[in-house]
């Protein structure tokens, strides 16, 4: 990238006419343009100046605009090129992202959506970095498979391609969703993640479009929708299998169009969002089986990046464990908790099938269960076997009648001892810890 203050852009395209408008609007956002007509051309230009931006159309007389992408990814990784293809061309478009473009933008040319498009490729040059950036969560560990998803992310970062984040329940894939937000040109605009399972198959297309007031019984007011809501910045679909069939032909349309239409709107709302999806199923199989529409499979798949099981990487666990005991104790104000030899050994001959999600619930269990300063490999409760379905949550299942039972003895103690929870602990006979475990997992205030 260059130092100058000024950006430097691109434009390959044989037809002068679309030269003209680019050079136009692009000199209007205050970027300086060079042109080239063809491949060979662009490569000229490339070799010659430092840009900060490629725009490139798609067909050319020398060749394929993909051709230029590759070359570009090739020779110039930090530089962005964005693809123009003709309207409804979703199969070039595609490719082009596969093969490392930044985004595309179909013909004819909506000069919102290219401004956007721009403002987000040079947003990514300001703050260009190989290094990933971390919050406060982090993707832990320092086995090859998380190093390698460290790796994937940055690079995905550069990117405005739809992502699809495969991995097991419980192996992280909303915090990589965040991640690839986070190392991104979206970094300051929101990150709204949604799980479509969660929502009443009747309210889908409003919660994702928003309505009008009044457009149906129970629209008493204008509401904006998920995708207004992460307009400028990422809109994470976790558990995307779980979307019913007529919403995601909406859901196609939406993402192909770059535009939404709110429940009794009469037109199109622009939306500038990045679209990446998650789901413990297997999709593929679902779109065999006709559950899932293959034509938007193929659209949010562009990129697959499967986040690794914990049982690929348990040299991780010990770290993961540390992690997880320091956030408990702070969170309890006790103090940090060691893992004896033992445990730890136990936690690596464990399969896992809730993966890191179960390794912070086993931890947290086991922090009120013993006694002393160690936790022994007896104290995990290790289950001997699980499945799949169950194994997100790893908590002993109680009679919910019992629980309610437990939940008013310990109201009772609290009232009892004027919420002295050292004295309460006392008066029901178990440990201050596993007072305190108890309160935060009954929910009591």
């Amino acid at each position: 990238m260059s130092n100058k203050t000024t950006f430097k852009a691109l434009i390959v395209d044989d037809e002068p006419d679309i030269r003209e408008l680019l050079e136009i609007t692009l000199s209007r956002m205050d970027i300086d343009t060079q042109t080239a007509e063809d491949i060979a051309q662009a490569k000229q230009r490339l070799a010659q100046s430092e840009f900060d931006l490629c725009l490139s159309d798609m067909r050319l007389p020398d060749g394929n605009g993909i051709d230029l992408v590759r070359h570009i990814a090739d020779e110039y990784p930090q530089l962005p090129v964005a693809m123009i293809t003709a309207h409804g061309n979703m199969e070039s478009a595609i490719e082009a992202l596969k093969a490392g473009a930044f985004d595309f933008v179909s013909k004819p040319v909506d000069l919102k959506i290219l401004r956007n498009l721009v403002s987000s490729a040079l947003e990514l040059q300001k703050k260009s970095s190989d290094k990933p950036v971390h919050t406060e969560q982090a993707l832990l560990g320092t086995s090859k498979v998380i190093e390698e998803t460290r790796k994937t992310i940055v690079k995905l970062a550069r990117s405005q391609a739809p992502v699809y984040i495969s991995g097991q329940s419980g192996s992280g894939k909303e915090l990589v969703a965040k991640l690839i937000h986070e190392n991104g040109s979206r970094k300051d605009k929101p990150f709204v993640p949604v799980n479509c399972g969660a929502i009443p198959s009747e309210l889908v297309e409003s919660e994702f479009f928003g309505h009008k007031k009044g457009s149906f019984t129970g629209a008493t007011s204008d509401k904006d929708g998920l995708f207004k809501a992460a307009d400028g910045g990422t809109l994470f679909l976790d558990e995307v299998a779980d979307l019913p069939l007529s919403m995601q032909v909406k859901l196609l349309r939406a993402i192909q169009e770059k535009s939404i239409r709110p429940i009794g709107h009469q037109t199109e709302i622009p939306i500038n969002v990045r679209i990446l999806s998650a789901t413990h199923k297997n999709l593929q199989q679902l779109v065999e089986s006709g559950e899932f529409r293959q034509d938007l499979f193929y659209r949010i798949n562009v990129i697959e990046l499967k986040v690794p099981s914990l049982h690929e990487h348990p040299e991780d666990i010990p770290l993961l464990s540390q992690h997880f005991l320091r956030k408990i104790a702070k969170e309890w104000q006790t103090d940090v908790v060691k893992l004896s030899g033992s445990a730890i050994k136990a936690l690596q001959n464990y399969q896992f099938p809730g993966n890191v999600r179960e390794l912070e619930n086993i931890l947290e269990r086991a922090m009120t269960l013993f006694e002393g300063n160690i936790i022994t490999a007896e104290d995990l409760q290790l289950p001997k076997e699980k499945t799949q379905d169950d194994a997100g949550s790893a908590n002993l299942s109680l009679d919910p009648t019992l629980l309610n039972t437990e939940k008013e003895a310990i109201i009772k103690a609290l009232e009892q001892t004027k919420y002295n929870k050292t004295a309460a602990a006392k008066l029901l006979g178990i440990t201050f810890r596993a007072l305190r475990y108890r309160i935060k997992k009954l929910g009591i205030e």
